[in-house]
């Protein structure tokens, strides 16, 4: 994969025109795009599908956690849309639901192991027994045997997790931040250099890119820093 393949902008922004005004900045520069709970609903699940027919590749990060059918149904209609990347929490039970509903297309199923922006005080408050590393290697070995498509967690969990999933399945690190970037919320967090060297597949960029003066001169730097890496 090129380092366009592997850097996906999320789309983190309020509206629709925010959204195609980043988009329309980046142009061909960017080829995958992240649109979560913010944007869809705002409109962006059609935007997303228009994105998706104009060539684009859409990472819906949707987090979808529900009985076994609910999810089952869910991910049979985003199979519909033709997105590219979906997320769920990796819960087995709901992984085995959706790999089973996405089965025979091109979706990649991706189960969240800890978000980025909890460390071990969150997981404790949470009821958690474990600690975020801990976690989310147990969680990737219970996407792997599911058949899932890929993992998302921090990149600094990447090399362990890469050891247990193996070479095949794609490994999503949010969290990412080029030297001397705000960390905003996020508690772990890597550049995209170190992360792709930890063996992240893909990176997930947003306010870096987006939040930037100019976006298109942020995300060509970032892919010339990816490019460096591989």
């Amino acid at each position: 994969m090129t380092a366009r393949d592997r850097l996906i902008v999320g789309l983190d922004v309020p509206n629709l025109q925010e959204a195609e005004k980043v988009v329309g900045a980046l142009g061909d520069d960017i080829l995958y795009y992240k649109i979560g709970y913010q944007l869809a609903f705002a409109g962006g699940l059609e935007f997303a599908r228009d994105l998706a027919a104009s060539g684009k590749k859409i990472f819906l990060d949707m987090k979808l956690l529900d009985i076994d059918n609910t999810v089952a149904s869910g991910v049979e209609n985003i199979v519909k849309m033709g997105m590219s990347m979906l997320t769920l929490h990796a819960y087995p039970k709901a992984m085995k639901a959706a790999v089973e509903a996405a089965k025979g297309s091109d979706l990649c199923l991706l189960g969240v192991t800890v978000l980025t922006s909890m460390d071990e005080e969150d997981l404790i408050a949470a009821g958690y027994e474990y600690d975020p590393h801990t976690l989310v290697l147990r969680r990737a070995e219970q996407a792997h045997l599911a058949g899932m498509g890929g993992i998302v967690c921090s990149a600094e969990e990447s090399a362990a997790v890469r050891k247990i999933i193996g070479p095949d399945m794609a490994l999503v690190t949010p969290g990412i931040r080029p030297d001397g970037s705000d960390k905003g919320d996020q508690k772990r967090v890597m550049t995209p250099a170190a992360a792709i060297k930890a063996g992240s597949s893909h990176l997930v960029v947003a306010r870096p890119i987006v939040k930037a003066g100019d976006p298109k001169e942020a995300a060509r730097a970032i892919l010339a820093e990816i490019d460096a890496a591989i």
